[in-house]
C-alpha cells in the first residue's frame, strides 16, 4: 500500500496575507508558509492563486519557480479557475519529485481539465459532482464514471485521476456523512485514488473542536480507503492521526520515531 498523500492547503488567495504576496510578487510570506506546510510532512503544496483572471500565467508560472526552486522541486497542486494559467504552470514545472496535480475538474464545466491533464501527463482531481452537488452516492458515482470514461479515452491512467466525494459540512449536513464515507469506500473498491478538502467537514465549528472532528473523520475515511487529503498539515492532531493510521493500514513501517518521520 502507499502512503498516505498530504497536500496543504495553505497557499490560497483565500487568506488576505497570501492574497497580497501573489499579488505583490512577495515571495517571504509565501515562502514561509510553505516551509512551515513541508516541516509539518506535507507531500504536495496546493498553490490557490483564485480566479486570477488578469494576469494568471504569468503568476502561476512565478509561484511555480519561486516554490520549486526554494524546496528542491516539491510536487505543486496547481489549482484555480483559470485553464492558461494550469497549462503555463506545467509549463515550467520540473517533475523530479511528482507530477503535477490539475486541480480540479467536475463532470460538467470543468470537465475539460481531465482533457488538459492527459495532454500534460498531470494528476487530476475530479470533483463527483456536476452542476451542483450530487444528491446522492448513485449520483457521485455516475459523475467519476463519467470523468474516469472520458480520462481513459484521453490516454490517462485510472490511478492518476483522484476522485474527490466533497466534503460536506457537518453543521447543516450531518445526515450526509454517511454516505461520503461510503463514496470513499465504492471508490476504494474501484482500485482508485481518493482526495477532497477534508477540514470542509469542520467548517463553522468553534477552533477547539475543528482538529478533533478533521482527525476522526481522517481516520474513519482512511479505513473506507481515502488515499489523500487537502488539509492544513501545521494541525498536529491531524498529522499524528494521519501518521498513525497508516501504520495501522501498513502503509509505512513502524518504529518508535514513527511521528517524528
Amino acid at each position: 500500500m502507499a502512503k498516505f498523500v498530504v497536500i496543504g492547503e495553505r497557499l490560497s488567495t483565500t487568506a488576505p496575507a497570501i492574497n497580497r504576496a501573489f499579488t505583490s510578487r512577495d515571495p517571504e510570506p509565501i515562502l514561509k508558509r510553505a516551509k512551515e506546510q513541508l516541516d509539518a510532512g506535507a507531500t504536495y503544496l496546493d498553490v490557490n492563486i483564485g480566479p486570477a483572471e488578469n494576469d494568471g500565467p504569468e503568476l502561476m508560472k512565478w509561484a511555480v519557480e519561486l516554490l520549486q526552486g526554494n524546496f528542491d522541486n516539491v510536487p505543486l497542486a496547481l489549482d484555480t479557475a483559470n485553464k492558461a494559467a494550469i497549462e503555463a504552470g506545467i509549463s515550467v514545472y520540473n517533475r523530479s519529485k511528482g507530477k503535477p496535480i490539475v486541480n480540479s475538474a467536475d463532470a460538467a464545466g470543468r470537465i475539460e481539465y481531465i482533457d488538459l491533464a492527459a495532454a500534460n501527463d498531470a494528476i487530476v482531481i475530479a470533483l463527483c459532482n456536476g452542476e451542483g452537488i450530487a444528491k446522492d452516492n448513485d449520483e457521485r458515482m455516475a459523475y467519476c464514471q463519467t470523468m474516469l470514461e472520458r480520462g481513459m479515452e484521453h490516454g490517462m491512467e485510472p490511478t492518476d485521476m483522484w476522485f474527490d466525494p466533497l466534503f460536506l459540512v457537518i453543521k447543516g449536513m450531518q445526515d450526509k456523512q454517511e454516505q461520503i464515507l461510503e463514496c470513499i469506500k465504492m471508490i476504494s473498491d474501484m482500485e482508485l485514488n481518493s482526495t477532497g478538502g477534508l477540514s470542509n467537514n469542520s467548517n463553522g465549528m468553534p477552533k477547539h473542536i475543528r482538529p478533533i472532528m478533521d482527525s476522526a473523520m481522517v481516520a474513519m475515511a482512511m479505513q473506507c480507503g481515502l488515499t489523500s487529503a487537502i488539509v492544513n498539515p501545521c494541525d498536529l492532531r491531524l498529522m499524528e492521526t494521519i501518521k498513525s493510521c497508516d501504520i495501522i493500514k501498513n502503509n509505512t513501517l513502524y518504529a518508535d520515531s514513527y511521528l517524528e518521520l
